[in-house]
């Protein structure tokens, strides 16, 4: 029987949720620096879905260097995986084009068809004899936790996007283009608040004159979790980055997005995808800045 891999991850994703854990929720602040999953030889960060999928393989196993190597890559640099250690799935899409038999015999017309595949992959931690170089992370420069931080603010200004402080609740409204928060000092925490202000800009990043997603949902129903469902993986994938934790504004969604999971089994890929898209294309308009600074 064939498997049914975008199945299998959504249950695997429900099954957190329905214990109360949203997997994309940690403590970033206590592992600033090193939250970036990526591949230990090429160095390219992983994204989307294999972004939460890794982080909860970290977290289950406490792994404490976010680098990851296929079998073939550890004997290429002269390690191996020791004999009895689990490796972990991640995921790509490849698209395979078909000529469209449908279409008749005098068209040359390809129809698109995507594949779910599924790689094995090892944290470091589970190899011997990896050089050093990719087993240790350089050290992260410690940064104030009682006020605000200068580079998180420099890249929101870097997005230009209106965020509006002080004026109630937080929120962002479609028809004025702009992001409201209450103030500073509202929060019980810095991370509290820039958490908030990501969760605010990933729904930003939907405007019809950026990346034009459905922001029509009302609460309760499908639309509305799963935008609710990006802006929360973008905002974690922005506090991991800059080292925030995100807080728990999840609780009041996770039914909701219990019932949209169920109902389509490719609604984390497609949240996990947009939600990536919004991170990427906010760095974007941040590293387009002259006067940002990176993150």
């Amino acid at each position: 029987m064939k498997r049914d891999l975008y199945a299998e991850v959504s249950s695997r994703i429900i099954e957190q949720l329905e214990q109360g854990v949203a997997p994309w929720q940690r403590d970033w602040s206590q592992t600033a620096g090193a939250n970036q999953v990526a591949n230990g030889i090429t160095k390219r960060p992983y994204s989307g879905v294999n972004v939460v999928m890794l982080w909860s393989a970290m977290a289950a196993n406490g792994y404490g260097v976010p680098r990851f190597l296929t079998f073939k890559q550890a004997l290429e640099l002269g390690g191996n995986v020791r004999k009895g250690e689990h490796g972990h799935k991640v995921y790509f899409v490849k698209r395979l084009s078909f000529k469209d038999e449908t279409a008749g015999a005098e068209t040359d017309d390809v129809r698109q068809v995507t594949m779910l595949r599924e790689y094995t992959v090892f944290n470091v931690s589970q190899c011997d004899g990896i050089p050093d170089t990719i087993t240790t992370l350089a050290p992260v420069v410690s940064r104030n936790r009682d006020g605000r931080d200068e580079t998180a603010d420099e890249f929101v200004k870097a997005t230009g996007a209106a965020v509006l402080e002080g004026h109630g609740e937080a929120c962002y409204r479609p028809g004025a283009d702009n992001i409201s928060l209450p103030a500073f000092t509202a929060y019980r925490s810095r991370d509290a608040f820039y958490a908030t202000c990501f969760h605010e800009m990933t729904h930003w990043t939907g405007h019809k004159s950026r990346m034009d997603r459905d922001l029509r949902g009302r609460f309760g129903d499908r639309h509305y979790a799963a935008e609710e469902l990006i802006a929360e993986l973008g905002a974690a994938f922005l506090c991991a980055e800059f080292g925030f934790d995100n807080g728990d504004r999840h609780a009041a969604y996770i039914g909701n997005w219990i019932e949209l999971l169920k109902h389509d089994k490719r609604a984390f890929f497609t949240a996990c995808s947009k939600a990536q898209a919004a991170a990427d294309y906010m760095r974007g308009l941040a590293l387009a800045d002259p006067m940002a600074v990176a993150a």
